[in-house]
């Protein structure tokens, strides 16, 4: 297997230890069940006293440092105040188990500050292989049936949908579409895509999470996958989401 070291991030596929001899089969990792909550503060909340605050904040912080503390968990906290009208906190939580984020959301919301937050957005998905081979990566050395963020300061997110004419192409003609989607993917090594899979479970079917430290080359990225075939297919890309990284939960919820 091929060293991970030098290949362009665009595909997303965590860094996975490589086995210990040749021909040693990589262990099976679980699938992860992926969720994006995003939470809009009624504004009665900034009129509350500044003790108040506090407290309702350090309610929720603890509610989430606990979940982060669990095994197989990944919460991560961006703030999205001063971006959007209808957003101002993002969590990014990844899984072992869908009912995870049910008893968590049930938690955070009984806070203090919970109390006052409304759930604007909300997307569920699965973490799958991809069934396109990368002729970047043919050997798929790290499947993208498992998600490990990174540390990026920006996370671009939004679901889609694809035609219904997309899926009635033959496999050759879809692979080949996504041969140059990729090809254009490779030019941007800054921006790291995480795609997961929500087909059944959730009114789209896929949501990209793109994380990087440079909006523009994000942008870039986007306008030129604009002019390849398979955007011919998207029939839904929005809402799309620009949230701002914070390594520790109460730094997001101090922009509030």
């Amino acid at each position: 297997m091929r060293p991970q070291q030098g290949r362009p991030s665009f595909t997303g596929r965590p860094g996975a230890a490589p086995s210990s001899a040749e021909g040693t089969p990589r262990p099976q990792l679980p699938t992860q069940y992926v969720n994006f909550s995003f939470f809009k503060v009624d504004p009665a909340w900034r009129r509350l006293s500044q003790e108040e605050q506090e407290q309702g904040k350090a309610e929720f912080a603890a509610v989430v440092k606990e979940y982060q503390g669990m095994k197989g968990n990944f919460i991560l906290p961006y703030s999205m105040v001063g971006i959007r009208p209808d957003a101002e906190l993002m969590l990014w939580r990844i899984a072992n188990e869908l009912e995870t984020f049910q008893k968590m959301t049930s938690e955070l919301m009984h806070t203090g500050l919970g109390k006052y937050l409304t759930i604007t957005y909300s997307y569920l998905s699965i973490t799958k292989r991809s069934v396109y081979v990368d002729k970047m990566d043919p050997e798929h050395q790290n499947p993208r049936t498992h998600i490990i963020p990174g540390q990026s300061k920006y996370l671009f997110v939004y679901p889609f949908i694809k035609t219904r004419d997309w899926y009635q192409l033959s496999f050759p003609a879809r692979q080949g579409m996504m041969d140059e989607h990729i090809q254009v993917g490779s030019r941007y090594p800054s921006v790291k895509l995480n795609t997961t899979y929500s087909f059944g479970i959730d009114d789209h079917e896929f949501v990209v999470a793109f994380e990087t430290d440079d909006p523009k080359d994000f942008l870039q990225l986007v306008q030129d996958l604009r002019e390849t075939e398979a955007s011919r297919y998207t029939l839904r890309d929005v809402p799309m989401f620009t949230c701002i990284s914070h390594s520790d939960v109460m730094d997001a919820l101090n922009t509030l």
